[in-house]
């Protein structure tokens, strides 16, 4: 029983002990908590101060706000009128000005009615008395008129026609003689600025002229190569002629030979291919024919450049490309031994100039007065005058109608269609009269060559024909398939009969007809 006694003693003394500590711990956090309450209500007061400050604060400054917007307004309120009031000072100013602008109109209105009324007063009392006037007039009218036709004899009507009659016939007189005063002024003043046109012309527009020859030199490095030119019993000599129609003469002239013949466009031909041979130095039939046909083709292309820089030169730039080539070939055409190209390009020149100081149309005439001479450039392949043909070829090839016709009026064979046609004709005149441009005897000689080829050429199975030796002979080339050799001896004497029937000419001409039989064949 003592040891269950001392245990609930023990019990007892434990909850004891654990009830003083449970009433301590109790007592201590109610300690803690009224601390902890007594903090808190600490802070919340402080923060109820603060509040109460802060709100104090924008209180104020609210209150402050609040004033500086009352005085912005304010003082906007202020701008505002005084703006307002200025506006309407300046209104009533304006308002002012245009009160005393309208009261000096009014009194002008008022000036001008009373200046209308007095002349309203003073234009009725002019109409009544111009009235009154016209009457006394009309009365004076018909008493004179009574009076006339009681002296003449004649009414109203008669008197008028026969006054009207007397006028014209006075005014036709006049007329006259005004017209006739004119003319004679015209007449006396359109010699003299004639002359000022075309000598200002001349002056402006100066022309060196050489007369072309008939023959051509080519230098030679050597003497050693006339042998090689001549070839092998003449061969070469005789492919040269044939292919190229110059009479080649190799003499004793040191170092040159001379080639002869009326056609210019044949000698440069020649003589490119002979200078070619040289420098090439391969001289045989074969090379010299092939030689020769690249010297035309490379001719032809530099006479189409020729054209072009003449016609560049003288501002035409749309020419048609076939009449630039066409104009190019003329530099190998003389007249009377003058250039064609040369003489075209002058007659352009001058037609412009004189154009131009008249005050026509200085394009067509200088257009013209360039393609005048256009169908001597053909006239030798072709029947017909150089005119006709020149004028089928430019309307061929679109060219302006008004340019045809003064150029074909440059030879006078028309009447003038145009004033630019007389300045085409008058340039022509000019630049075939200088001094030195032209000689007759030339040409003669070379329209009798000319001639001479024309009659071989006529006779059907000839494919060539060259007037050699100034004239002297005439070699021609015949088709070896149309032509025999018995016919071919036929054919020399038929020639030189024409001739002798055709043409005048000193000494005799040799005609040497050339029939040839080529075979051809190609090793492959």
């Amino acid at each position: 029983m003592v040891p269950s006694f001392g245990l609930l003693i023990n019990l007892v003394v434990t909850i004891v002990a654990g009830a003083a500590v449970f009433v301590a711990w109790v007592a201590n956090r109610k300690r803690i908590a009224a601390e902890t309450i007594g903090r808190a209500e600490q802070q919340a007061l402080r923060i109820v101060k603060e509040a109460e400050r802060d709100a104090e604060t924008m209180k104020k400054e609210a209150s402050l706000e609040a004033k500086e917007k009352a005085h912005d307004v304010l003082v906007e309120a202020d701008r505002q009128a005084r703006q307002e009031r200025q506006q309407a000072a300046t209104l009533e100013q304006t308002l002012t000005r245009r009160e005393v602008v309208l009261s000096e109109r009014q009194a002008a209105i008022e000036r001008l009615e009373k200046e209308l009324n007095t002349r309203d007063r003073s234009l009725s009392e002019r109409e009544k008395s111009a009235a009154a006037a016209a009457a006394r007039y009309e009365q004076l009218v018909a008493s004179q008129q009574r009076e006339l036709e009681r002296v003449a004899g004649l009414t109203a009507e008669e008197a008028r026609d026969l006054l009207v009659k007397q006028m014209e016939s006075e005014a036709r007189h006049d007329s006259a003689n005004l017209l006739k005063r004119l003319d004679a002024e015209a007449r006396e003043t359109a010699v003299d600025r004639a002359k000022h046109y075309i000598t200002e012309a001349i002056q402006r527009c100066a022309a060196e002229h050489a007369i072309e020859t008939t023959v051509s030199v080519v230098d030679l490095p050597s003497d050693d190569l006339k042998g090689r030119i001549i070839g092998r019993e003449g061969r070469n000599i005789r492919a040269l002629e044939l292919a190229t129609g110059v009479d080649l003469i190799v003499d004793d002239t040191p170092g040159a030979i001379i080639l002869s013949g009326f056609d210019p466009y044949r000698r440069e031909i020649a003589k490119k291919a002979i200078e070619r041979l040289i420098v090439d130095g391969r001289i045989h039939p074969a090379r010299i024919e092939e030689v020769v046909q690249k010297v035309k083709d490379e001719t032809e292309e530099e006479v189409r450049k020729e054209g072009g820089a003449v016609a560049f030169e003288l501002g035409l730039h749309d020419l048609h490309p076939e009449i630039v080539r066409l104009m190019g070939k003329l530099k190998y055409r003389t007249s009377y031994g003058q250039n064609v190209l040369a003489h075209s390009a002058e007659v352009a020149r001058l037609a412009g100039i004189m154009a131009r100081e008249v005050g026509i149309d200085a394009h067509v005439a200088v257009r013209a007065a360039f393609l005048h001479d256009i169908g001597k450039a053909i006239d030798r392949e072709m029947e017909g005058t150089h005119l006709q043909l020149g004028i089928d070829y430019l309307r061929k090839h679109g060219e302006n109608e008004a340019v045809v016709m003064a150029m074909a009026a440059h030879h006078m064979d028309i009447d003038w269609p145009s004033l630019e046609a007389m300045i085409v004709q008058a340039a022509d005149a000019i630049s075939a009269a200088r001094p030195g441009a032209r000689r007759d005897i030339l040409e003669s000689y070379v329209k009798r060559l000319e001639k001479l080829e024309g009659i071989a050429d006529s006779f059907k199975g000839v494919s060539k024909s060259f007037a050699l030796q100034a004239g002297r002979e005439i070699r021609i080339m015949v088709e070896s398939e149309k032509i025999s050799d018995e016919e071919a001896i036929w054919l020399s004497k038929d020639i030189a009969r024409r001739i002798e029937n055709e043409l005048e000419y000193p000494g005799q001409i040799k005609v040497t007809v050339i029939r040839e039989t080529r075979a051809v064949d190609y090793a492959k």
